[in-house]
Order: C-alpha cells, then sequence, then structure tokens
C-alpha cells in the first residue's frame, strides 16, 4: 500500500525521521511497520507491529503511540 512520513522526533541527540510501511494482508487486515531513519542513512525497522481490520483502526494505533513508546522502540531496534 505505500509509505507515510511521519514527524521527525529528537531522540537520543538526533532527528530521527520516521516513516511508516503499510500493506494489506492475504487475510484482509492492515499491517504496519515502522522505519527510523537516522542522520547518515541508516534505517532501522520494526516489525509488523500495527494491524487494523481497517486502515483507519491502523492509524489510530499508530496515533496512540507516545513519545516515550517510540524512544524504546528506537532504543530496541539501535
Amino acid at each position: 500500500m505505500g509509505g507515510h512520513e511521519l514527524s521527525p522526533r529528537r531522540l537520543a541527540d538526533l532527528i530521527i525521521t520516521l516513516h511508516l510501511s503499510v500493506r494489506r494482508s492475504e487475510d484482509g487486515a492492515f499491517r504496519g511497520r515502522l522505519r527510523f531513519q537516522h542522520p547518515g542513512g541508516r534505517e532501522t525497522e520494526t516489525a509488523e507491529i500495527f494491524c487494523g481490520i481497517t486502515e483507519e483502526e491502523l492509524w489510530q494505533s499508530v496515533r496512540g503511540l507516545r513519545e516515550h513508546h517510540v524512544r524504546a522502540l528506537y532504543l530496541s531496534l539501535v
């Protein structure tokens, strides 16, 4: 389905660009993973941790992430 750029975040004294990759799985659910783009071009990505029956439901879970959740995800990947 594509990727969506999210608002950049300041994490660990760096500005990190966030992207959400969304796809529709064989069972019809919308699934997404969060990609962190580090300064210098390096990227890390979560597993498909977002899921929704509708794309709007998936986005609700993404919007529900608080700053400390994003920070914890980032730190778990670096």
